[in-house]
């Protein structure tokens, strides 16, 4: 009788092109997660640099554009996953978008958009999940933004609380079903966003000075939290938050 082998785990990134998400496929493929879809929205070269170094970890890679601002999009992206995989095992949350400005002078647009792509997304994509998922894990990625007043973070900090309150939900109404669902609250963390910051230069300097662990982090650093948050070392958390900041909100 010929040996069976279980098929190779399978993970769903939005955002996965670039910043913390592609650091968060990169740390799937060295836990051993076999297939990975990398959703990202335009950058085609991004998400082929992401797609080679994912497999030369060993993965397979899937890139699928799709723009998460619109459900018909986000139903062809998972259209597109069903014809991947029979099954996910992990989906990650890192998609993001919004408009770096104070809420008095956020444009309607500017705050549909954020709740859009940073809240609404993550909603409409668990529940595209859940036929293929008859159990796993779940992770959306927040931020401090969501339970603190940022400058020029208003309409993305309001997302993200909505973002936050979801996973707490969530994680109660599919916990039965065997997924869990979780997320990861970062500091300012080194991506391409930064510059967007209006004056980033004195806002690095000022986190960095109220941060005991002296410096701002990493896409790793938030990577890492995830890879924890699907592995079966977290199989007891449920509908929680994880803070990963270098000490910054202690201040």
């Amino acid at each position: 009788m010929s040996e069976t082998h279980p098929p190779p785990r399978s993970a769903l990134v939005t955002g996965g092109s670039r910043g913390i998400g592609r650091a968060v496929c990169r740390k799937l493929a060295q836990a051993g997660v076999g297939v990975i879809v990398i959703n990202y929205l335009e950058n085609h070269d991004a998400a082929a640099a992401t797609r080679q170094e994912i497999e030369s970890l060993g993965a397979v890679a899937h890139p699928v554009p799709a723009n998460l601002a619109h459900p018909s999009e986000i139903d062809r992206l998972f259209a597109r996953v069903a014809e991947i995989t029979p099954r996910l095992d992990v989906f990650v949350h890192a998609a993001a978008f919004g408009a770096f400005k104070p809420l008095s002078n956020l444009k309607a647009n500017q705050w549909d958009l954020s709740m859009a792509v940073n809240a609404r997304s993550f909603l409409l994509c668990v529940q595209r999940c859940l036929p293929l998922m008859p159990q796993g894990a779940v992770v959306a990625l927040s931020s401090l933004g969501g339970r603190r007043a940022v400058p020029n973070y208003g309409a993305i900090g309001a997302s993200k609380a909505a973002l936050e309150a979801m996973i707490r939900q969530l994680a109660m109404e599919l916990a039965p079903r065997g997924i869990r669902v979780n997320g990861v609250a970062g500091g300012l963390v080194e991506t391409d966003s930064i510059a967007k910051f209006p004056d980033a230069s004195r806002l690095v300097r000022s986190v960095v000075a109220a941060t005991p662990a002296g410096r701002i982090g990493a896409p790793d650093d938030i990577a890492d939290v995830v890879a924890f948050l699907i592995s079966p070392e977290a199989r007891w958390i449920h509908g929680q938050v994880l803070v990963a900041d270098g000490g910054s909100s202690l201040m």
